[in-house]
């Protein structure tokens, strides 16, 4: 059968769920062609013949993109089944059905797409089985090097991606994982981690960025991936996720990462507020966050926090008081600008729902924007959230210290407050970043 798997978006890096499936869909004799559109355009040549067209939807972003992209599918091929897999297709299952999608498969999806392909019956959207994963097949994906690069300094690294686990053990209240895998993970094994590893070094990455949702889920696993990794790859570095509550309970191992070559380690902050951090069942306090950024700075370990920086229960002080606190601990260097103006998003079956404040601030569900629109009950908060959107949105390659200054000065006149006459802290030290901002 002729195969299109279809990528819209994925955080600025090559698709492993595009490269993944591939892989199992060649090896049983499949003809698949990959199309990652935010690199290149969809042909009508690419889909004219497709018996299956299936889209790879790993998050909120890809899933509005996709949406457009899926009525010009069914145009230009009426006959073809279309499919839709990833962790946000059965959250939005009932919509990409309107849409003109046939199947929906979930974040496990490469033995489905197999079954799919061979017009056998595949599990339904909600199931979570134990892929028995092979190496990824990347053979007609664009160039490493026109995905994002990691800087450090002047120094420029081409970055590859994969996939150590998936899922997660912890159920965060607001998190997009929890409602499909509700509390589960699931290990890729490490000579498919390694393979895949190693044949992205040969295609030129220099930096690969592991993205599990929380690399120490398996801690032991991870670690035995990392240690094989420095001995294989000398001088290679990567990125990895990891919860605050981890990173306090594994404190020892963080010397382990350091020494293998990791370059900074991103991790879902949210709040500096301990009751919204406990609304979230965040699994950490604001202490907690302090301890960790003060033992990564000792071991010389970049931190890279995320944040939902707007919330129901955010006030202007709040917020005020969270970019002091980021000042405070020298990590405006380490913040991607676009989180100073991340607001919580509620899809379909969120955990956030539970809570009765929640609900009574929603107004409706937007199918447009795959959420539940909620308005803060201070309007100022909301205008605030609004105006550092546009500032940020407008100037994504600014210099982080004078994005934060900007966003600094709308906050504290937003709170009626003088600034400071101290300038905030700016650290010297050359921080990693990706040249991706977005994270959602």
């Amino acid at each position: 059968m002729q195969i299109v798997l279809i990528n819209t978006y994925d955080q600025g890096r090559q698709p492993f769920g595009l490269a993944s499936p591939a892989a199992f869909l060649r090896g049983a004799g499949h003809d698949v062609r990959c199309v990652d559109l935010t690199r290149e355009t969809l042909q009508a040549d690419a889909i004219g013949d497709a018996g299956l067209v299936a889209f790879f939807l790993p998050m909120h972003t890809a899933t509005r993109l996709a949406l457009p992209v899926i009525a010009k599918v069914r145009a230009a091929n009426p006959s073809a089944h279309v499919c839709a897999y990833g962790l946000y297709a059965p959250l939005n299952a009932a919509l990409l059905r309107e849409s003109g999608v046939d199947t929906i498969l979930g974040p496990e999806f490469e033995e489905d797409l197999l079954r799919l392909a061979a017009e056998a019956p595949v599990e339904s959207p909600g199931s979570i089985g134990r892929v028995r994963f092979i190496a990824p097949d990347r053979s007609d994906l664009p160039a490493l090097s026109r995905y994002a690069s990691l800087h450090v300094g002047e120094t420029r690294k081409t970055v590859g991606y994969t996939e150590a686990t998936r899922g997660c053990k912890h159920r965060c209240r607001h998190c997009p994982i929890v409602p499909v895998y509700d509390g589960r993970f699931r290990a890729v094994p490490v000579d498919v981690v390694l393979a895949d590893i190693r044949a992205q070094v040969a295609a030129g990455a220099a930096h690969i960025t592991f993205g599990d949702p929380d690399f120490f889920n398996g801690p032991t696993h991870g670690l035995a991936i990392v240690t094989a990794l420095a001995r294989e790859h000398p001088g290679l570095t990567y990125d990895v996720t990891i919860k605050i509550e981890h990173l306090r309970a594994h404190a020892d191992a963080l010397r382990v990462l350091r020494a293998t070559g990791c370059a900074f380690v991103t991790s879902a902050v949210e709040s500096l507020d301990d009751d919204v951090l406990a609304r979230l069942e965040k699994g950490h306090t604001r202490a907690d966050f302090e301890a960790v950024v003060a033992d990564m700075a000792s071991i010389g370990l970049a931190l890279s926090p995320t944040f939902v920086a707007f919330t129901p229960w955010t006030t202007i002080e709040s917020y005020r008081a969270m970019l002091d606190g980021i000042d405070r601990l020298d990590l405006v260097a380490a913040v991607s600008p676009i989180q100073y103006a991340i607001r919580l998003l509620i899809p379909q079956g969120s955990r956030m729902l539970e809570l009765e404040d929640v609900r009574a601030r929603i107004s409706r569900f937007d199918a447009r924007s795959l959420t539940h629109v909620w308005h803060h009950a201070d309007p100022r908060v909301d205008a605030l959230q609004h105006d550092i959107e546009q500032l940020v949105g407008q100037r994504l390659t600014a210099p982080r210290g004078e994005l934060f200054m900007h966003v600094r000065d709308l906050a504290y006149a937003a709170a009626g407050l003088a600034l400071p006459v101290t300038p905030p802290l700016l650290s010297r030290a050359a921080i990693p970043y990706l040249d991706e901002p977005w994270y959602c």
